[in-house]
């Protein structure tokens, strides 16, 4: 078959719907792999409701848990039969041209190992409330690695598309705590030999609400991941070749920027956990541990004032 679409299901709330955008798509060459990964919630009953035969439903002894929930990722898609893989959140959904638009976008560009689209970010009401920004059709690594650099880019895991094959020899997706920036990294991974091609048509919609792992987790291993990915860009500027003026330009302006790059990531993570948290308890823990996690005073200075800001906006603001 041509697509296969993966859902590491934990939540009931939105899966039903979640489902439901799946089987309402217009090409309808794929399987929809629905791993259940030990929910406290009664999962099976609403996915028995649906009679579809491209629907292959597995449940998992133990919960693989948030901190290694990409290994759940790479269990659907070892299940996966398809060309082409799609990995979903449980409340998320697709439009009803997401496969068409991208089987369009493939058979366009065949050899690539990597697709992307763009998104609209809805809320709990299923409300639209933003929109990602578009991108060339066709761009390099560089580009892609630079764009996110320089703060352009809002992705998701459900916006891209991968060639099955290559994922699988990649050993899956690349695996971070909380799978923070695993989208991220994965998706730089598929396109450092051949580049990405994107749509700019909206076809996934991406739920923001408060029990995505985005909203919460554990800070310590947000950190983790963000030096972990950190190591791995840095590893790449090191053994890239590049084949023009132009890519030695862009390498040399990745290698001017990454330092910067990863600190603003620090700086969001500990910001957007403090404003939630003890501020005084917090900033101790972290003046503690600042190097076990590489973490300098003035990131620490300003993670503080980024925390204040964000405290009040949600007073100002609230939900």
């Amino acid at each position: 078959m041509k697509y296969s679409i993966g859902i590491p299901a934990y939540k009931k709330k939105f899966l039903a719907e979640c489902i439901e955008s799946i089987l309402s798509q217009e090409y309808k060459d794929f399987e929809l792999i629905i791993v259940n990964d030990a929910s406290p919630y009664n999962l099976k009953e609403i996915v028995s409701k649906y009679t579809d035969s491209r629907i292959k439903y597995f449940e998992n002894e133990k919960n693989f848990g948030a901190e290694n929930v990409v290994q759940n990722w790479n269990k659907c898609l070892n299940l996966s039969k398809g060309e082409y893989f799609l990995l979903m959140g449980d409340d998320d959904k697709l439009a009803p041209n997401y496969l068409t638009e991208f089987n369009n976008l493939i058979s366009k560009y065949p050899n690539l190992n990597v697709y992307h689209c763009r998104s609209i970010i809805i809320n709990e009401y299923s409300e639209a409330i933003s929109i990602t920004e578009p991108r060339p059709e066709i761009e390099n690594i560089y580009d892609n690695i630079l764009q996110r650099f320089q703060g352009n880019r809002i992705q998701f895991i459900s916006d891209f598309i991968y060639k099955t094959q290559f994922l699988k020899e990649q050993k899956g997706f690349y695996n971070l705590p909380l799978a923070w920036n695993t989208d991220e990294l994965t998706a730089f991974i598929a396109c450092e030999l051949k580049g990405i091609a994107h749509t700019n048509e909206p076809i996934f919609y991406y739920r923001q609400n408060t029990l995505n792992i985005t909203s919460n987790g554990n800070i310590n291993l947000k950190i983790q991941a963000i030096l972990q990915e950190k190591k791995w860009i840095e590893d790449f500027l090191q053994r890239a070749e590049v084949k023009s003026n132009l890519e030695n330009l862009q390498l040399n302006l990745l290698k001017k920027h990454v330092h910067k790059f990863f600190q603003k990531k620090k700086i969001n993570s500990l910001s957007t956990h403090m404003a939630g948290q003890s501020t005084l308890l917090f900033l101790l823990k972290f003046f503690t541990y600042k190097e076990k996690y590489k973490l300098t005073l003035s990131e620490i200075i300003y993670s503080f004032i980024q925390m204040i800001k964000i405290k009040k906006k949600q007073k100002t603001y609230p939900n």
